[in-house]
């Protein structure tokens, strides 16, 4: 079995994960160059991956300027960094791993779109969710036709107010201006996902939202700018910062502690919090991103969707509600459980979900290590029509989300 060789651009916590499968599968997969621009994450990967000091870049432009150094590479830099290194890389021949959104204009999506479609490399989008377990055993159930035609579907996400606060408040996600509109950044993925389900192309989007909570207006009297100087509402303030990141449990198990520094001791985690981003009251950052919103879909065959995305839920989940001509199905991604219930018959079916076996952690419900070993296979069989996500595939899901925006911007609705 040929072993797949890959550079990596970003070093975060997305691109970390991705590469572990070259610690998963080390006979089918090696990192062979990074680029990333904090020079302590930069060192940290290397010396965990095996990546010689010759191939650390602190740029990835600098990266690809040094030619083909593998046969893929993963490009999980920030939003607003996407475009440029995926037409190189492109260009160069290289295989491309995608982090989503795939740019932040209609314009660049396209673009990388075009050039993926002429090079004739595997270029995957990472819509992890069309790979977890969940969802792909919804799809087969779906493709079944056992519920007939999909003519309504609801998709909810559960934001959670803590992943609001650490990423869409307080973190890279906050501020549309240096990265990219809320729907867009986190939301990608329903839309693709209710795009995928319905198998149809969306004519028609209208949306509503806004940023109503985290916003200056609603900071306590008192509070001031950041948590560590003498907030007085410490004992009480669930975005209190240094009570987050230091004992609640997600920020712990998934990783947000690790990108305040990349040693989280308590000593290292409290001066983060005094001086970068994440120490900041939450009430009072330069964030725009909107809270809350609804999306209303209308796709060609006539079916209608509904995507509600809000912060203020205590789980990060998404669940779904699908009805057809034949029956109904529900589905909870956080307890893994998909119900179906056919119209006319008594009593609800339960889908089994399969969950894959590793020995290292990846997020979405084990859709990171499916997305990343398809991959790896599509590209060791030089196989682009393989992509469960290709950027064409990809496409429809981002239009989705630029109409959503400016549907929400500039719709006012009908008053009563």
């Amino acid at each position: 079995m040929k072993k797949v060789t890959a550079v990596l651009l970003g070093a975060g916590a997305r691109g970390t994960i991705y590469a572990r499968y070259a610690l998963e599968k080390p006979e089918e997969f090696e990192i062979v160059a990074v680029a990333e621009p904090d020079a302590e994450r930069r060192r940290a990967f290397a010396r965990t991956f095996g990546v010689p000091e010759e191939k650390q870049f602190g740029d990835c432009m600098e990266l690809l300027a040094q030619g083909t150094l593998a046969d893929a590479a993963l490009i999980c830099t920030m939003d607003q960094m996407h475009t440029a290194p995926a037409l190189k890389a492109l260009e160069l021949g290289y295989h491309v791993l995608l982090e989503k959104p795939m740019a932040p204009t209609e314009e660049e999506c396209r673009a990388i779109a075009r050039a993926a479609q002429q090079s004739g490399k595997v270029l995957s989008v990472c819509h992890v969710l069309r790979y977890s377990p969940f969802y792909s055993a919804i799809k087969t159930y779906v493709d079944s036709k056992e519920l007939g035609e999909i003519l309504a579907a609801t998709q909810t996400e559960n934001v959670g107010y803590w992943h609001q606060a650490h990423s869409f408040v307080r973190g890279n996600w906050g501020n549309t201006k240096s990265s990219t509109p809320m729907i867009l950044q986190k939301c990608c993925h329903d839309t693709d996902i209710l795009s995928w389900l319905i198998g149809g192309t969306c004519v028609r989007v209208s949306s509503y939202g806004a940023l109503t909570h985290f916003t200056a207006k609603n900071a306590p009297e008192g509070a001031p700018a950041r948590c560590l100087d003498g907030c007085p509402y410490q004992n009480t303030c669930i975005y209190y910062a240094p009570k987050f990141y230091l004992e609640h449990p997600k920020a712990l198990s998934d990783g947000f502690t690790q990108m305040l520094c990349t040693d989280p001791t308590e000593e290292n985690v409290l001066e983060a919090l005094r001086a970068g981003p994440y120490g900041r009251c939450v009430y009072r950052c330069e964030n725009d991103a909107v809270d809350h919103q609804n999306v209303s879909m209308v796709f060609e065959n006539g079916a209608v969707a509904s995507l509600m995305m809000c912060a203020f839920t205590e789980e990060c989940n998404r669940t779904l509600h699908l009805m057809g001509t034949q029956g109904e199905l529900w589905g909870d991604m956080e307890k893994n459980e998909i119900w179906v219930q056919r119209l006319g018959h008594t009593g609800k079916e339960k889908i089994p979900v399969e969950q894959p076996q590793t020995r290292y952690a990846y997020n979405h419900n084990g859709g990171d290590y499916c997305l990343i070993r398809d991959f790896v296979r599509a590209v060791r069989e030089d196989d682009p029509e393989s992509s469960r996500s290709s950027a064409q595939q990809s496409l429809q899901s981002h239009l989705i989300c630029f109409a959503a925006e400016k549907s929400r911007i500039h719709l006012s609705g009908s008053e009563l």
